[in-house]
């Protein structure tokens, strides 16, 4: 995978968590495309039992996974006062909107399919 910088940047490096491979896929190409260096995992407990906790500067979490939902995820790593910024994701109606998401603490919150441009946007936002 190549981007515009070099995808070892520390400064650049994104968790994707999901359990739809296509969407793992997608979302890593087209980070790539956009010069970071995209990490996927396809679930919660995964990323967390891996090091990409301390190699991301941000996190992509969908809400609805097995296991550990994005938003137990986001809850997890505030409650031991872990404060990369988490964006969440979802492709299912959800009861919860937007302001559900920011008040647990998330960075902000997309459903599917994602605007790219406004999902780069806010990363480019958050790691600045």
């Amino acid at each position: 995978m190549t981007g515009r910088i070099e995808t070892n940047s520390p400064a650049r490096s994104i968790a994707v968590i999901d359990d739809d491979l296509r969407v793992l896929e997608s979302l890593q190409n087209f980070l790539a495309s956009c010069g970071y260096k995209a990490e996927t995992y396809l679930s919660a407990d995964l990323f967390l039992a891996s090091d990409g906790l301390s190699q991301s500067n941000c996190i992509i979490a969908d809400v609805e996974m097995r296991q550990m939902t994005g938003l137990e995820l986001l809850q997890h790593l505030r409650s031991r006062h872990y404060e990369i910024p988490v964006i969440i994701i979802t492709g299912k109606p959800s009861a919860h909107e937007e302001a559900f998401y920011l008040d647990k603490g998330a960075s902000g919150f997309f459903r599917k399919p994602i605007d790219g441009l406004a999902l780069v946007t806010l990363i480019d936002q958050l790691l600045t």
